[in-house]
């Protein structure tokens, strides 16, 4: 499984963690930047990982900023993307469950990585349950 990885200079910590995390476990990283501390804008590397989710080049996509909410909006911007913030384990879960989200983000200034680590691994391994939540996750992604 192939998995896109971004951040902005407030997440680049916990990206890299992430990266070795989710290589350790067999999957096949794409690491869309930033790859340092220097302030950068979160809009370009959130896209860029989404960027691949939508065009199919990436399985799902996880992102990373100081919050996760900005990095979050910028994916969703790219057509085909449901990104959610990751600031639980049961969001963590639910979001895929059911909105079928192919990203998640998390916050590098407000959650653990300890949870960090533990909601990818949650969100990876959670299936979307389809029936009745099928139809709001069409019409979440016809909207333009």
């Amino acid at each position: 499984m192939k998995i896109s990885l971004a951040c902005d200079h407030g997440g680049f910590e916990y990206k890299e963690a992430i990266a070795n995390h989710l290589k350790e476990k067999g999957y096949e990283v794409i690491d869309c930047g930033t790859n340092g501390k220097d302030s950068v804008d979160y809009p370009v590397f959130g896209e860029k990982a989404a960027r691949l989710v939508s065009e199919g080049k990436a399985d799902f996509g996880i992102v990373v900023c100081t919050s996760g909410i900005g990095i979050s909006v910028a994916a969703n911007k790219v057509p085909g993307v449901i990104c959610g913030v990751g600031y639980d384990d049961v969001v963590a879960e639910k979001i895929r469950e059911h909105n079928n989200a192919n990203m998640i983000s998390f916050g590098q200034a407000y959650m653990t990585l300890e949870d960090v680590l533990k909601r990818v691994d949650i969100f990876l391994s959670t299936p979307f349950a389809g029936g009745r939540h099928q139809r709001r996750v069409d019409q979440l992604l016809s909207i333009k």
